[in-house]
């Protein structure tokens, strides 16, 4: 067996409001692994809100925070981890993903995330007069690099939530012989 799947570490990377949490969550559960959201890790850690992150720190002090908790979970296994969005704009954080598990690119288009985070306040990157027009920038610029990173790409914006989840442990499954 290929060595990056004995970790059993799943990686879930995509745009905001892509599902990484919500089908993390019950991916982990389906296959009795621990779950970690980054973002809530680094929310907890720091007692602050991400936009207060941001706000004190700058992006840059959130990337450093989200970077050293991507390298720290990576390293102990057997985990569904979902990724801040723009966990992919540091190479050393698609390296260490790719390195240490599967990672699955929830490919959600700008518009049906603009639906499902139109009313959220707890996004620093959408507080812009304009959400749809810096998602689709988002998207634009980050695609490529989540597809660079993956190792399987869903559309999560055409299927059910739970659609999405029983392929995922399908493909998984096929992958680690469970």
């Amino acid at each position: 067996m290929d060595n990056k799947y004995d970790t059993r570490n799943v990686f879930l990377v995509g745009l905001m409001g892509a599902g990484k949490t919500t089908l993390g969550r019950s991916l982990a559960k389906r296959l009795n692994l621990d779950f970690i959201d980054t973002d809530k890790e680094i929310e907890a850690r720091t007692g602050v809100s991400i936009p207060t992150i941001f706000e004190i720190e700058g992006e840059d002090g959130f990337r450093n925070r989200e970077s050293q908790a991507i390298e720290e979970f990576s390293l102990r296994g057997r985990q569904v981890i979902a990724t801040g969005g723009g966990s992919v704009l540091r190479q050393e954080n698609r390296d260490n993903m790719r390195a240490h598990g599967f990672v699955i690119y929830l490919n959600v288009p700008p518009h049906t995330l603009w639906e499902r985070t139109r009313n959220d306040r707890n996004r620093p990157l959408l507080q812009v007069a304009d959400p749809l027009r810096r998602l689709t920038e988002l998207f634009t610029h980050r695609d490529p690099l989540y597809r660079e990173v993956a190792d399987l790409v869903i559309d999560g914006g055409r299927m059910s939530a739970q659609s999405v989840l029983q392929q995922l442990i399908r493909e998984i499954s096929a992958r680690w012989s469970l």
